[in-house]
């Protein structure tokens, strides 16, 4: 009881019933009809409060179907609600305007199935363009003052891949196969790569293995990654080859230049170990000068932090762009400046990616899912 008493709870709870009440009025004229509307509410109501207070660890293939229609509902009534809205704002224009009198009997009478048919297409179209897999997003940074040998320096970022639920195996073979044919001269994995315990999905991460020789190959942590056992993950990754870097630098050289690479962990990262915390100016601390400063931060909120200790750019994800409309909208109330693209943080350029997979409804609308390829450009 305590447990659904908390207050994110209770704003879910709040928030979901009052979408039900708006549906239900607009879309509903019998009790069966409202008690089936209310199946997929309580679906999306039973993962962040039945589902998120367990045992992460402790989960059957009975558990896994009930977070997929969950997530889908999610995806659905988001779009059943923006359909309504929209038959409603035209039903009120029609009602003001005579000439649109024939409109307005068509949306009165037939436009609750129109409704219902416009978001299940929606959602067939988002998960189609979800899960096809990310296209490579060519970004070139202009550098003032960049030096000749890193001119045109490749950097992969993979972000915000979620191996678990929905993304597995095949999916990161795709994508591992898609960033070696870039030939990058350093791979960023910047959070949120995994969702889920190694014993779980170990099988599905293990391809990312591939992309480790060489030594240029560096993680940090995300959020998710932090839920799913940040220690466990970190050693994962590090006996894997790639680099795990927690407000930490390493240095990688070209052609006798030296480009200095920094992360940080993930704000979330307190919930291991309650003395950590994203420190760019740590993660500096001790290295030399450098040719460019690269700074790997999941959360792209850390960049007035990254630009105050002096790094040249960092590579965020997170915010996956808002991953679906109508929450391409909502995102930018809780990230702008930096929430998707390229932006400057003062001195520092930011680049925050929509990310490589997709978390929770496997559904892209308004964004795609993007494997980045970023070029740096002297300037």
């Amino acid at each position: 009881m305590n447990r659904l008493l908390q207050p994110f709870i209770l704003a879910v709870t709040l928030v979901l019933g009052a979408a039900f009440a708006y549906l239900a009025w607009r879309l509903t004229y019998a009790p069966w009809q409202r008690l089936a509307l209310a199946v997929p509410f309580v679906l999306v109501w039973m993962v962040p409060a039945v589902y998120w207070a367990r045992d992460r660890d402790k989960r059957g293939p009975l558990d896994d179907w009930m977070h997929r229609a969950s997530y889908l509902s999610m995806a659905w009534l988001s779009f059943l609600f923006v359909f309504s809205l929209l038959r409603d704002g035209v039903l009120l224009l029609a009602a003001a305007w005579p000439a649109l009198s024939g409109v307005h009997e068509f949306l009165r009478g037939g436009g609750v199935p129109l409704v219902y048919a416009a978001s299940l297409l929606a959602l067939a179209i988002g998960a189609l363009a979800a899960l096809r897999g990310p296209h490579v997003r060519h970004v070139d940074i202009r550098v003032e003052g960049l030096v000749p040998a890193l001119d045109g320096f490749r950097i992969a970022q993979i972000s915000d891949l979620h191996v678990g639920l929905n993304i597995r195996r095949r999916y990161v073979e795709r994508v591992v196969e898609k960033t070696r044919e870039l030939a990058p001269d350093l791979v960023a994995l910047t959070g949120d790569i995994v969702d889920g315990p190694i014993a779980r999905i170990g099988h599905d991460v293990a391809p990312l293995e591939a992309l480790a020789p060489g030594g240029r190959a560096f993680f940090v942590l995300g959020n998710h990654d932090c839920y799913s056992g940040a220690g466990p993950w970190m050693a994962h990754f590090s006996a894997m080859g790639i680099r795990v870097l927690a407000n930490s630098h390493e240095v990688v050289s070209k052609g006798g230049a030296t480009l200095v690479v920094g992360g940080v962990v993930d704000p979330a990262a307190r919930l291991y170990d309650r003395s950590l915390a994203p420190r760019p100016d740590a993660a500096a601390a001790g290295s030399p000068p450098g040719d460019f400063r690269l700074l790997l931060a999941h959360n792209p909120k850390l960049a007035p932090l990254g630009a105050a200790a002096g790094w040249d750019l960092q590579l965020s994800g997170h915010t996956h762009a808002g991953q679906f409309f109508p929450w391409t909208l909502v995102i930018h109330l809780l990230h702008t400046p930096h929430v998707a693209g390229l932006s400057r943080e003062g001195k520092m350029w930011v680049y925050v990616s929509a990310g490589t997979g997709t978390w929770g409804p496997p559904v892209r609308m308004g964004t795609e899912p993007e494997l980045t390829l970023i070029r740096l450009v002297r300037g």
